[in-house]
């Protein structure tokens, strides 16, 4: 409305003809008088367009629920849409799959459209740059490492097998994936691989190249868009 407040968020595969259908359609008793409530107030329109009907459905969801459009059915229900949490009450955290209400200490990212969604990341993260996915009292009772060590998924945290620092530094790459900073991460890795190359350490040097590969490939896989000099909805 003209103080910017938002009356309304709809999707549509049309959108021009969508907004044009408030302004034209005759509406029946039922709806009438709340479209023309809304039609009255509105002085400006804003559009996002998006790539698929996930990406609208999570779109209208968050926009919903962070400003509250008086003409909206409020969206209450914390469960709608899984999210990555990561628990930071441990000197070696974990990613894990979480959905409901975002009270549990951490941090959440996301959402996803769906749980495969979810686990598909999950396992990217493992493969990556092998955080730990257990629970933290298989953690505490090991006393040596586990499968997942044992198929290079794991840097076996729970035996000593790496310092607490460079686990952090792990868990630090990972957060920077879920966030975007995925060319920032590769630089990241090419740096620790020359390092560790100089130090011949050629054992850890080969583990982070074949990381830089993985890394490589999901980027490969994701959908980017470039040479555009405007404000965009990412």
């Amino acid at each position: 409305d003209e103080r910017g407040t938002v009356l309304y968020v709809g999707k549509a595969q049309s959108l021009r003809n969508r907004v044009r259908s408030y302004w034209q359609k005759q509406a029946g008793p039922s709806d009438g008088d709340r479209i023309r409530s809304v039609v009255e107030r509105i002085v400006e329109v804003d559009y996002t367009i998006v790539d698929s009907v996930s990406e609208a459905l999570l779109l209208e969801a968050n926009l919903i629920k962070r400003f509250k459009p008086r003409y909206n059915v409020l969206l209450r229900d914390d469960k709608s849409f899984p999210y990555i949490l990561l628990r930071t009450n441990h000197d070696f955290p974990r990613f894990l799959s979480y959905r409901g209400p975002r009270r549990r200490d951490g941090r959440y990212f996301g959402p996803f459209p769906n749980a495969s969604s979810v686990n598909e990341m999950l396992a990217q993260i493992q493969k990556l740059f092998r955080i730990r996915n257990c629970r933290d009292s298989f953690f505490a009772s090991r006393s040596r490492p586990c499968l997942q060590y044992q198929i290079g998924r794991c840097t076996a945290p729970c035996v000593g097998y790496i310092s607490r620092e460079d686990y952090a530094r792990d868990v630090a790459a990972a957060v920077g994936l879920l966030e975007g900073r995925g060319n920032e991460i590769e630089q990241s890795l090419a740096a620790r691989m020359e390092e560790a190359a100089t130090a011949l350490d050629f054992e850890k040097a080969a583990v982070i190249r074949d990381q830089l590969a993985a890394l490589r490939d999901i980027q490969a896989q994701q959908v980017v868009t470039s040479g555009s000099d405007r404000d965009v909805d990412v």
